[in-house]
């Protein structure tokens, strides 16, 4: 409750919006999903740093101790012999250690890291896509709550006309009353038909209030006066952004797929290592003596795998394949979008004709309620047929602003699914 209070207080401090357009803006940067892209962005560009440090040597530092069940020994012979002229060859002891640093900078790569910079960015562009495509959506729920709060204050613009009109009829009947032409029991009728308005007009508020504190908070903004649109005709398909992921989604296949050709480049690198134990590059003397000693190697080493070419068939036709049920959801998308715009236009069509059916329907209505109100003065009618005839015109000026809001309400979700 504390809480409600505080957006209560806060909503009016915000800015106002009153149209539809600033309503779907506003929902669209509020809405928590809208720091994807940021958070996209830096993941993107934080990995293709990542990816370019493959270029920079690259160092490790390793410790080793071991014990062999046999190691390299001179023949009995030749130890005898050194043995006469005073040598003792001991040989390699079984127990050897290394402590060591090696070093490796890469040259040529093969383009594998232009490759996985590419498949990195092109993995951004697909999130940063399905965003759009999550974020398109809210949209259409600022519409459904929009239309609802404009549809409400018909209804409540309507409810204050019918209270109006039942207050002069009201003044009417008590004047019959009064003269001795009417019954109380008339006024009573009347009376309590004004008490059924002002409850309905109290839960048309009530929902009024709680739809406009959603919006508004949905919205990040106060929408304390929603104007209706004026009405709108979309021709053709625009960019959707469904049709904007399924291609971020085929680049992305298209990437990976030139990447396969990396896996059969030759890879060209320097390297350096060094160590300090035993026994270490000059076997005879560690023969001889079993010191530690400092070793080190540098030199340039050129790969080539052919290992790829062991699945590049199965590679290369399971991308194909991805790619065929990308474009797949791509004519799925389109159909059915196409079916729903036939439907909305039928829909448009169909609320068109009511529309015109709902001019003459309230002004025959009109004609009817008149009339009884005159009946009802020269004491032909009661005070319920009056009633039944103000309520039959008020619910055809309701059914009237019900299709008025409902042909603007399907002329927008045709705009949302074209995005034109």
């Amino acid at each position: 409750m504390k809480r409600l209070v505080i957006l209560l207080v806060w909503l009016p401090l915000m800015m106002t919006a009153q149209t539809l357009e600033q309503c779907q803006e506003a929902a669209e940067r509020n809405y928590p999903l809208i720091k994807q892209y940021d958070l996209i962005n830096r993941t993107t560009d934080v990995n293709v740093s990542s990816i370019l440090r493959g270029w920079l040597p690259q160092i490790s530092v390793n410790a080793q101790v071991s014990y062999q069940s046999d190691v390299t020994s001179w023949p009995d012979k030749i130890q005898a012999m050194y043995q006469t002229i005073g040598i003792d060859m001991k040989g390699l002891k079984k127990d050897q250690y290394r402590i060591g640093i090696d070093l490796n900078q890469v040259l040529y790569d093969g383009g594998v890291m232009d490759s996985r910079k590419r498949i990195a960015r092109a993995e951004g562009d697909v999130q940063t896509a399905e965003t759009e495509v999550t974020l398109y959506q809210i949209r259409q729920r600022v519409n459904e709550m929009y239309f609802s709060l404009l549809l409400l204050n018909e209804q409540i613009a309507l409810n204050s006309d019918l209270s109006r009109l039942l207050m002069e009829n009201e003044n009417t009947v008590d004047a019959l009353y009064r003269r001795g032409i009417a019954a109380e029991s008339e006024v009573f009728t009347i009376r309590a038909e004004q008490l059924d308005v002002k409850q309905k007009e109290t839960t048309l508020l009530s929902q009024k209030r709680a739809l406009q504190l959603m919006l508004s908070l949905f919205c990040g903004i106060e929408v304390s006066a929603p104007v209706k649109p004026d009405e709108v005709k979309s021709e053709g398909m625009g960019d959707r952004p469904e049709l904007k992921l399924v291609d971020s989604q085929i680049r992305l296949l298209n990437a990976q797929q030139r990447a396969l050709n990396t896996g059969l480049t030759p890879r060209l690198s320097l390297f350096a290592t060094g160590f300090y134990g035993y026994p270490g590059y000059n076997m005879f003397e560690d023969m001889l003596s079993h010191k530690w000693s400092w070793n080190g190697m540098v030199g340039a080493r050129l790969t080539w795998s052919i290992g790829a070419l062991y699945t590049r068939k199965n590679d290369k036709a399971k991308f194909q394949l991805q790619r065929e049920r990308a474009e797949n959801n791509r004519e799925v998308f389109l159909f059915n979008n196409r079916m729903e715009q036939i439907q909305q236009l039928a829909q448009t069509d169909r609320i068109k004709q009511l529309l015109k059916d709902d001019e003459e329907l309230i002004r025959l209505r009109s004609a009817i309620r008149q009339a009884s109100e005159s009946k009802m003065a020269n004491g032909v009618i009661s005070v319920s047929d009056l009633l039944k005839d103000i309520n039959r015109e008020n619910a055809a000026r309701v059914q009237q602003s019900m299709h008025e809001i409902e042909l603007l309400k399907v002329q927008y979700e045709h705009q949302f699914t074209t995005n034109n």
